[in-house]
């Protein structure tokens, strides 16, 4: 579940979420399974990811070689999610009410914030 809370300064409003836990736990589950497996499809994602990042950090690069680096890194870190199990990697889905809730908490942090950051207190 997505929490927004304040940082510790009171200026912003951090969104924490748990799911990179749960990620990171099932990797290193994965990654205990199978090391030779997982260790392949995170280095094919890793130099996925490197081919995409120089290709958006290029003046001069082709839209169309940005996309296909795109759907590169896209492939393997779908690959790797393969190996994760279903709950780890779906997206946090909320009802319409847990939205509204979500959606108050974060107006009221994000006022709070607001009103730390012009030095106002509520």
């Amino acid at each position: 579940m997505i929490r927004p809370q304040l940082t510790a300064d009171g200026l912003a409003v951090r969104l924490a979420d748990d799911r990179t836990a749960v990620l990171l736990d099932e990797l290193a589950a994965a990654y205990a399974r199978d090391p030779e497996a997982v260790a392949a499809l995170l280095a094919a994602h890793a130099d996925a990811v490197d081919a995409y990042d120089v290709a958006q950090c290029d003046p001069d690069g082709a839209d169309h070689v940005r996309a296909m680096r795109a759907a590169e890194a896209d492939a393997t870190r779908d690959a790797l999610a393969g190996e994760l199990p279903p709950p780890a990697v779906l997206d946090h889905v909320i009802d319409p009410a847990e939205a509204v809730a979500l959606a108050d908490t974060l107006t009221a942090r994000a006022a709070r914030a607001h009103l730390a950051q012009n030095g106002t207190t509520a």
